[in-house]
């Protein structure tokens, strides 16, 4: 009741919906880079949304199973093949033992997931089983998983065949824009600096990680203007998984699921929430823009997500019982 990693890949680890509520003790949320995406594989497997998945990054594993399990894998599109043949995201896979997943080529996107009919039998920390990348602490012994390691199985049951329909598939492309309310710093840069934030394609460094994203302006553009007298007297304060500092070098900093949790650089926007899961699928030299709505607009564009979620959620006619997640 195993499946054995013969191949690793470049960073494969055992998340959840990671640990929130837990900052004031300096702990980041973490969990799936890209909660929607592992929303997804568990909804389409009739799991509790919160079920423990598999998250690839850039290069996928090779894994052989030495159990009957169905999967799901959601997310970036790999070229990916069970024993030689290929396989689609978004529908049910019914494994037999023996088999062989092989992820190959990377398509679109940065991260895929895989979800179980069954759960890993992962120890729990402070109530979940994700992976800190960063600290080393949780998931499959508190790191990302090697070649040869094997995860065990337990309550593996066979899932009904689910296809997910075209309009629920995820797309990413090399070039995002993304939604952003302004950041409680905001006063500390001048209208024109504000605007050039909102006017400029960044470019994202291949410095990013799980703790924070790196973005490069274009070489001709000037440097965002700043009050010194004002930013000396900042203090640090809280940080969230999407907040957009200005560092001193002035090129930003989008906060990710295991970030600081405070911080000293003024923050410029936030990535709304209902956008904030596509940052997991940006990589490097990726280009990204920012575009400005109000808390009103993104409060209705995150109610209309859970909305959707929900109605696909009846239509799988799962049994989950736990709330979506973004």
């Amino acid at each position: 009741m195993s499946i054995c990693f013969t191949r690793a890949g470049l960073q494969t680890s055992v998340q959840d919906c990671g640990r929130p509520g837990l900052m004031h003790y300096g702990i980041p949320p973490g969990g799936a880079a890209d909660p929607l995406a592992m929303t997804l594989a568990n909804l389409i497997l009739g799991n509790v949304t919160n079920n423990p998945v598999i998250e690839i990054t850039l290069t996928g594993p090779r894994i052989e199973f030495a159990c009957d399990i169905s999967i799901a894998i959601t997310g970036a599109r790999f070229k990916v093949t069970l024993n030689g043949n290929a396989v689609n995201n978004f529908e049910t896979i019914q494994i037999q033992r023996g088999d062989t997943l092989d992820f190959a080529q990377l398509i679109s996107g940065a991260r895929a997931y895989i979800g179980f009919s069954g759960k890993m039998v992962v120890p729990e920390l402070l109530g979940s089983v994700s992976t800190h990348l960063i600290s080393h602490f949780g998931g499959h012994r508190y790191g990302a998983i090697k070649a040869g390691d094997t995860i065990d199985f337990c309550n593996i049951r066979t899932a009904k065949t689910v296809r997910l329909a075209p309009q629920f598939h995820l797309h990413y492309t090399p070039h995002p824009q993304f939604r952003v309310v302004s950041g409680p710093d905001k006063l500390l840069f001048d209208n024109d600096t504000v605007e050039q934030f909102y006017h400029t394609t960044y470019t994202v460094s291949a410095q990013s990680n799980r703790m924070g994203i790196r973005l490069h302006p274009p070489s001709t553009s000037s440097p965002p203007a700043r009050n010194e007298r004002v930013f000396e007297q900042m203090v640090s304060s809280g940080l969230y998984p999407g907040s957009i500092q200005i560092p001193p070098d002035t090129e930003p900093i989008i906060a990710f699921v295991e970030g600081q949790t405070i911080g000293g650089y003024p923050r410029i926007a936030h990535v709304i929430k209902a956008d904030r899961h596509r940052l997991g699928q940006l990589k490097a030299h990726d280009k990204i823009s920012f575009h400005p709505v109000g808390l009103a607009q993104a409060t209705r564009i995150l109610r209309e997500k859970y909305q959707r979620l929900s109605e696909l959620q009846q239509s799988l006619a799962t049994d989950s019982k736990v709330s979506l997640m973004l």
